[in-house]
């Protein structure tokens, strides 16, 4: 975790070092700690609750960076703590539906075959759904995913077929074979919002005449290198469908990763998966002192 988190980490504690180097905790320290705070992408309310729960415990104290680094990581913990929740795979199910959705190019299709993966190891039965119908780049992508994964793949017989039919399909095929997870990728084209909106919930109300309690998880992909703008689009995804987690991807890759304080303070919602690397295992069921200490750069 930290070892992915190096980029957010060098921005944060970076800006940390160089604010307290054996200061006292005054109102200038406390600004300059909550102007870093946003910097780093944690979000305005976050940053002002942090700030303040320095102020309360530690205003006027001399301060080294390191003290600093082990309260901040404390009270980026607490924020996390509520949303660290993992995604549950039910059995009774039979199977266990999971609609993937979020803005092309989050990683959705990769998250599928990363999750499949994981799945499969744990002796689960996987099926992925093509439902990005008008990409044949996700759905070969998933194709591929499905060969090396051992996860059969329902696809669309031609390019622009109707989604919420393929899901149907796709759910009448893995209850008949006995699957345990269905996995659902989903179009991201945010550019013609109610097109997508209306896709997403027939795809929704198709397969709920199969199974009325379906979706069983709607997992939202967040691309953790748009920093800011992934508030904005957990907003338009909640207006869409009810979405139930969020899985957070490409923080490797990112110096953002302060983003996700962001999000649980705004919204609540349980972080199920944190992805940090290329490798299946690297996208990780999210754990809120790790990620704190892995943030500001503690083992």
């Amino acid at each position: 975790m930290k070892q992915g988190l190096s980029r957010s980490t060098a921005r944060l504690t970076d800006a940390i070092t160089t604010v307290f180097r054996k200061r006292r905790l005054d109102e200038e320290a406390l600004e300059e700690l909550e102007e870093t705070l946003i910097a780093a992408d944690l979000g305005v309310p976050a940053a002002r609750r942090i700030v303040e729960d320095f102020r309360k415990t530690r205003f006027g104290k001399e301060v080294t960076d390191e003290e600093v680094k082990a309260a901040l990581a404390e009270s980026i913990a607490e924020i996390l703590a509520p949303v660290a929740r993992p995604l549950e795979i039910v059995p009774g199910h039979a199977p266990h539906v999971v609609l993937v959705v979020g803005v092309n190019g989050t990683g959705k299709t990769t998250t599928i075959a990363k999750l499949g993966q994981q799945y499969r190891r744990q002796g689960l039965k996987v099926m992925f759904a093509a439902g990005d119908t008008f990409r044949a780049a996700a759905v070969e992508q998933l194709q591929i995913w499905g060969d090396r994964t051992g996860c059969p793949v329902v696809a669309p017989a031609k390019m622009g077929a109707d989604a919420a039919g393929l899901a149907h399909d796709a759910l009448a095929r893995a209850r008949a074979e006995g699957m345990d997870v269905l996995l659902i990728d989903t179009a991201g084209r945010l550019h013609n919002k109610a097109a997508l909106m209306e896709e997403l919930r027939k795809v929704v109300r198709v397969i709920r005449r199969l199974d009325e309690t379906a979706p069983h998880s709607v997992l939202l992909t967040l691309d953790a290198t748009t920093g800011q703008n992934a508030l904005s689009q957990v907003k338009v995804f909640k207006e869409m469908v009810e979405v139930g987690g969020l899985a957070v991807t490409k923080l490797d890759g990112s110096a953002k990763g302060g983003v996700v304080v962001a999000l649980a303070q705004e919204f609540g919602l349980p972080v199920h998966f944190v992805g940090v690397g290329e490798k299946a295992d690297d996208l990780r069921p999210f754990a809120a002192r790790d990620f704190a200490r892995g943030l500001v750069g503690l083992d």
